[in-house]
């Protein structure tokens, strides 16, 4: 079945395709956004029940291959010692992402100029700045201005109180004469647009019931879908489609009841991150595009960042309460964030300190070091671990590299038949290095703040949240797929405004600048409506 024509069709419907819908919105054009999966329930989320710490590692597990929703697709990383991790839905991973917002740094944008690595962005850090201050206006970001780490910004409500742990690993920092700062939170801290504010539930990475935190689907969806967009869900997306000049001319996509359907439309824009935008691209191909749409450069799936991770953890006396609060949104530190030549590695990295475990969470992984017995003395000992424990983690910069990659899995398919990616990466000897340093680095903050017993995890495997740089923007198509404002150099019809579109990954976490740049993209497209296509 044919569909009427629509003016511009969004593929995605996270953090990037909710920005890009709402900025549209007010062409009046018809916009429609397609989504595989469905609106989440605040009420269906795990945190509603008693059992939701199990219930957040099965059903809402970040991990596409462990929660198995009707919408989700399997994803082949057995090449990869960094699992991709995501969610299908309306608000994408939003729904179920920690909520840390760091902007990227002006020196993120020219790494090579600065470096002599990697490459320079084609735009720079100010020209997202009106951006990165109307997506924390829109969607409620918490945080403190006056970062030194930061040109001037002004954030719409206070930060998200530190608590306790904040003061005891704050006297660490201090001590050591390290940067440290409240995070930027995309959680409200105060009533916000009709949202109630946070009451330090925890469990924000299964879900918010409380609705605080900024997701897309409780922030942008609602202004856009008033605004008149059309968001139509369970359409998963085989291929994007183009006549014989090479313009896209719509989509081939399969509703809930698994039918083949054709939609059409005169611009199409895929937001689908860092692994689901190559793995579209690469299945759309047409004899004009033998080896995937928009792929000239044979960059589309290269250049795969996701940024390696450590985690440590410090335990000190009963009394801070560190499981209370947004889980991933305490106190960041930019003190090793950019790049020094005493240091045996290019770039740098962030240190995110994060809240104590939940009490399940505790039991398990006491048990699991022998620090807490099942039986006799378990709830002395419990007393002991629970609320007392500070996580320190090591958000590593990624630097691209070709062979780092998503490709289509000759074998694996989604329900639907349709080629599941494939994940090569291997850490670099860079990154190894710089996750060494890190780590005698946490070790040295939590011994400073006074941590009676330290455990090292090392780099974690269930790490796979940033997943960018598979199509980048660039000017010369040889090199990039995508230009300055995020039109493909192939097919001029056709737009990324996801985390794929990066030239680098900086050192921290990308939705602020993917909202930011969907929001540029979009502005740009407004302001380029009569020449749009030329």
């Amino acid at each position: 079945m044919v569909n009427k024509t629509v003016d511009v069709l969004i593929i995605g419907a996270g953090a990037s395709g909710a920005a890009a819908a709402w900025s549209l919105a007010d062409t009046g054009m018809h916009i429609m956004c397609m989504e595989q999966g469905d609106w989440a329930q605040q009420s269906d989320y795990p945190s509603n029940t008693k059992d939701w710490e199990v219930r957040r590692h099965k059903e809402m597990s970040a991990s596409p291959n462990v929660r198995q929703m009707k919408s989700d697709y399997p994803i082949n990383d057995q090449d990869s010692p960094i699992s991709v991790v995501n969610y299908n839905g309306v608000g994408g991973s939003t729904v179920l992402y920690a909520a840390h917002f760091p902007r990227l740094h002006p020196s993120d944008f020219k790494v090579n100029s600065l470096d002599g690595v990697a490459e320079d962005w084609p735009i720079d850090y100010f020209q997202l700045e009106p951006y990165y201050q109307l997506n924390d206006k829109n969607i409620g970001v918490s945080g403190l201005d006056g970062d030194p780490a930061y040109p001037d910004k002004q954030l719409p409500l206070p930060p998200i109180p530190m608590g306790k742990m904040g003061n005891v690993i704050g006297a660490g920092f201090n001590k050591l004469g390290w940067h440290w700062w409240p995070s930027d939170a995309a959680i409200i801290s105060q009533p916000y647009e009709g949202r109630d504010r946070c009451i330090n539930l925890g469990p924000c990475i299964s879900g918010c019931s409380q609705g605080a935190k900024s997701s897309a689907d409780v922030t942008y969806w609602p202004m856009a879908i008033r605004a008149g967009v059309e968001l139509k869900t369970g359409c998963r997306v085989r291929e994007i489609t183009v006549d014989d000049q090479g313009m896209a001319t719509g989509v081939i996509y399969y509703d809930e009841q698994g039918q083949e359907q054709e939609q059409k439309a005169e611009v199409v824009i895929v937001a689908c991150n860092g692994v689901g935008t190559p793995r579209l691209l690469l299945n759309s191909k047409s004899k004009l595009f033998p080896d995937g749409l928009a792929n000239s450069s044979g960059l589309v799936g290269k250049n795969l960042m996701m940024h390696p991770w450590n985690h440590m953890e410090g335990f000190f006396e009963p009394g801070l309460d560190s499981h209370l609060g947004p889980q991933g949104s305490c106190v960041l530190s930019q003190q090793f964030y950019e790049s020094d030549a005493t240091r045996d590695f290019d770039r740098g990295y962030g240190i995110q300190v994060t809240r104590g475990s939940a009490p399940v969470a505790t039991a398990i992984n006491g048990y699991n070091r022998g620090d807490i017995p099942w039986g006799d003395g378990h709830h002395d000992a419990f007393k002991k671990y629970f609320g007392t424990n500070i996580a320190v983690g090591v958000c590593a910069e990624d630097l691209p590299e070709l062979h780092n990659c998503v490709t289509l899995d000759p074998e694996m398919t989604d329900s639907d038949g349709i080629a599941a990616p494939k994940i090569n990466y291997r850490l670099s000897e860079n990154s190894l290095k710089m996750l060494a340093h890190g780590r005698a680095r946490s070790r040295e903050l939590l011994e400073a703040a006074g941590a009676t017993q330290i455990n090292d995890y090392g780099q974690i495997r269930y790490a796979g949240w940033h997943l960018l740089g598979t199509a980048r923007m660039g000017r010369d198509p040889a090199t990039s797929v995508v230009n300055e404002w995020g039109r493909s150099h192939d097919v001029k019809n056709l737009f990324i405004v996801d985390g794929s579109i990066f030239v680098t990954s900086a050192a921290g976490n990308p939705t602020t600048t993917i909202q930011a740049l969907a929001l540029y993209i979009a502005d740009t497209m407004k302001k380029n409506l009569a020449n749009l296509f030329d």
